[in-house]
């Protein structure tokens, strides 16, 4: 008796520890780009991404399925600009699991309801991160786009290199890395040798910061004018400036680029201001043109490789006398989020190009 007993504990035992391997949780170590060690699930099936264009790294991954949650600004704010966006409505759908935008912090109660496997965030500190985690008890990853506006930084490539990493999409990850950078060499090398003596001087105004802003609004070091090697008229600085107008009397670009999406605002002026615009080179020889944004909650990537490709046709027209833009502009956005956003941009900003200012 004692004996069928103690077979009946042996027998209990080994299939507990039977079972209990059978719903083990296989895991693996990934480093984020904060260089933290973060274990995680070897296959993730549901997680979510909260901070500045951290979705937006997923949908470039093809991990659409994965994600159970999003931020609530991501279903209040308008999807036109942020491709990825675009071409994932149904993400609306999902539950929210935080305000979202620059400044908000997530939620881990509404976290914990949509119960991820891993939570990818972005513009946190690794304080800030192992916070969330020890709250939630999810393992957080943190990616970086590096500086905004910079679609070829290292800090971009390295991090979707370890979302594929970690969302195993490894072969997804290195076609996007090799897309950016053979689009970015091939910008380069029909732009490098080009006489400097010979290229008109430029200039961006419109770029918008934290709010949408006039002609002044511009960047010294511009991530497409940098991409074919544009003579910007914004020398010896870094990072955003506001320039007075006595500046762009001054330099009177020979080509000015305005970002579309603050287009009214120097629609705007323009009607009040109208002898200013009209002293500038630009405007007199119809040399104006507009670009799509590409900084809407952090980089849009593929928005500003189509901006490079617009803006090297313009400044150098013999040598992309072979490429279509437009069909070019559809190819990328197709590779990036997988449909076809250029008519909804277009739409929503107006066509890309030369800015016909006879009805202002």
């Amino acid at each position: 008796m004692k004996n069928w007993i103690r077979g009946i504990l042996i027998l209990s035992f080994l299939i507990g520890i039977s079972l209990s391997d059978a719903n083990a949780i296989e895991v693996k170590w990934v480093k984020d780009a904060l260089g933290r060690s973060v274990q995680i699930p070897q296959e993730v099936r549901r997680m979510i991404a909260t901070g500045p264009g951290a979705l937006r790294l997923v949908i470039y991954l093809e991990g659409f399925e994965k994600v159970v949650g999003v931020e609530q600004v991501e279903r209040e704010w308008s999807p036109i600009g942020r491709p990825y966006r675009m071409a994932s409505p149904k993400l609306s759908e999902l539950p929210i699991i935080g305000l979202g935008g620059p400044d908000s912090n997530p939620n881990p109660e509404a976290i914990l309801k949509v119960n991820p496997d891993l939570i990818i965030a972005t513009y946190m500190t690794g304080e800030q991160a192992d916070k969330l985690q020890y709250r939630t008890g999810k393992p957080v990853v943190v990616l970086s786009y590096g500086a905004l506006g910079n679609f070829q930084s290292e800090e971009i490539f390295q991090s979707l290199m370890i979302g594929g990493e970690v969302l195993n999409r490894k072969k997804r990850a290195e076609a996007i890395v090799t897309y950016i950078k053979k689009n970015v060499q091939t910008l380069q090398e029909r732009t490098r040798d080009f006489p400097e003596e010979k290229k008109p001087n430029v200039y961006v105004g419109a770029l918008g910061l934290k709010g949408g802003h006039g002609i002044e609004s511009t960047e010294c070091e511009f991530p497409p004018f940098l991409a074919v090697h544009a003579r910007n008229v914004m020398k010896n600085c870094k990072g955003h400036r506001f320039v007075d107008r006595e500046f762009l009397l001054k330099v009177d670009p020979d080509i000015l680029f305005l970002d579309l999406g603050n287009l009214h605002l120097v629609k705007q002026d323009y009607k009040k201001q109208a002898i200013f615009y009209k002293s500038l080179k630009a405007f007199r020889t119809g040399e104006l043109y507009g670009i799509f944004p590409f900084n809407y909650y952090a980089t849009n990537v593929e928005t500003a490789v189509v901006d490079s490709y617009l803006i090297g046709q313009i400044l150098y027209p013999e040598r992309f006398s072979d490429i279509h833009f437009e069909e070019k502009a559809r190819e990328i956005f197709r590779f990036f989020v997988g449909h076809d956003v250029y008519n909804g941009m277009k739409e929503k900003y107006g066509k890309a190009g030369r800015i016909d200012t006879s009805q202002w």
